[in-house]
């Protein structure tokens, strides 16, 4: 279409767009940040709200504290999924400053039921929320080898 003539040209998503939609069909991720100066992961379970992301860790641990007021990574994968084409593989990464929030009720209700316990231990929710400042999105497609 002519975009003089009124009609807007279609745009692409943006990264930060499509890691959103990505992350949204799937519940689990690893967080990235650094403790005594050394990286760490630890996993945890997200959900987007309004661009941002929200997640889930067991407070038990204290991963929470490495990560409030840094800034940290957040990713997520799917490392193969089955297509007639052949195998799809994405990977997603957002960057952003980290905070502790308190969800609302309709954010705990997307979360779903959180774990009985961790490693032996009652699960303690801590709540953080990743404010993305960019983010990367991969994808790889490979034909199936016979």
């Amino acid at each position: 279409m002519d975009p003089s003539r009124g009609a807007q040209p279609e745009r692409m998503p943006t990264d930060e767009q499509r890691a959103a939609e990505l992350l949204g069909r799937v519940e689990h991720g690893r967080v990235a940040t650094t403790m005594r100066a050394l990286p760490f992961l630890a996993s945890a379970r997200h959900i987007v709200v309004d661009g941002r992301v929200l997640l889930r860790l067991h407070r038990g641990h204290g991963y929470h504290r490495a990560c409030v007021g840094g800034v940290v990574a957040y990713g997520a994968d799917v490392p193969s999924a089955r297509t007639r084409s052949g195998s799809r593989s994405w990977s997603v990464q957002v960057v952003g400053e980290c905070a502790a929030v308190e969800p609302t009720a309709a954010e705990l209700d997307r979360f779903g039921p959180a774990p009985r316990s961790v490693d032996g231990v009652p699960f303690d929710p801590v709540y953080l929320r990743v404010e993305p400042q960019f983010a990367t999105v991969h994808s790889m497609i490979e034909t199936d080898c016979p």
